[in-house]
């Protein structure tokens, strides 16, 4: 089998559901052929992401255009220090870049401020802290952006999504000590059992992606276990993260039953259980 081929469609969910994270920009379909896949396994919802500037007007237009699709924008945590450093080996879609500074980043944000304010915008993500890809001299950086997009998040009333990546503890510090919006979603949810129980605690959403179904995510199953019911929702992050046993090959959000049914199993719970309980979450989470 191609790994470049795009996995067969699977049995279809009897409850309807939503792809909570997902980057219909970067998928090889139109807008209207993956959200007519999405829909033909009941996937009914999508939550388009923005990672930049650009893409961030890009997923605002589509929810305006779509009815089921609506839409999150920020800042990536990798894109800040990029902003403000440049980024001349081009690592990003926009290529090489020179530093703007923090004048470029003010201005950057001020975008996506005016973006949030959208009524089909539901989100302010992804942002939050990556130390697996942005070196020590970009951390200030992220920093500043992912405290200015709580900000942006809470005055607007819209959900925050987190991309927390090799960051837990310093991610956790900065919520506590901003103060978390009313609706925080840790997407790609990453941590353990004993994290899991402080978002819960604190009353974080954790969104599980198609790397839960991985065998060597042991860690992650047993998070899902600890998580309660009522604050877990279901991704793709499209088209990375590849449910097994389609790992490798292009996600889209037509694969959500995949992982559902991986963590229904996972939950003990019968699948129209837990894409009950998604639902319900993920309309709570994103106020929709």
């Amino acid at each position: 089998m191609s790994r470049t081929e795009a996995p067969p469609l699977p049995e279809p969910l009897r409850v309807p559901v939503a792809d909570s994270h997902t980057h219909l920009d970067m998928q090889d379909a139109t807008v209207e052929e993956g959200l007519a896949r999405a829909a033909a396994v009941n996937v009914t919802t999508v939550i388009q992401v923005g990672c930049d500037v650009a893409g961030s007007r890009w997923a605002a237009e589509t929810a305006a255009a779509h009815a089921n699709v609506h839409a999150a924008v920020a800042l990536h945590p990798n894109e800040a220090p990029r902003i403000v450093h440049g980024d001349p080996d081009g690592g990003s879609r926009q290529g090489a870049r020179e530093a703007g500074g923090t004048a470029a980043l003010h201005e950057a944000l001020a975008e996506i401020d005016a973006l949030a304010a959208l009524d089909h915008v539901r989100g302010v993500g992804e942002t939050g802290l990556d130390c697996f890809r942005t070196g020590p001299e970009g951390m200030a950086a992220q920093e500043e952006s992912f405290r200015a997009h709580i900000e942006i998040a809470k005055r607007h009333g819209k959900a925050l999504v987190i991309h927390d990546r090799e960051a837990h503890a310093d991610v956790l510090r900065v919520l506590a000590d901003a103060g978390a919006p009313e609706r925080t979603v840790f997407h790609c949810y990453s941590g353990d059992a004993d994290m899991a129980r402080t978002c819960a605690a604190a009353g974080y959403f954790m969104s599980f992606a198609g790397n839960v179904t991985f065998k060597n995510a042991q860690p992650l199953r047993d998070a899902l276990a600890v998580a309660p019911m009522e604050l877990v929702l279901v991704e793709t992050d499209a088209p990375f993260l590849t449910p097994a046993p389609y790992r490798g090959r292009p996600n889209a959000p037509y694969l959500i039953p995949v992982t559902l049914r991986a963590m229904a199993e996972v939950k003990g719970v019968d699948e129209d259980t837990l894409a009950s309980a998604i639902a319900d979450n993920t309309a709570r989470a994103f106020d929709y």
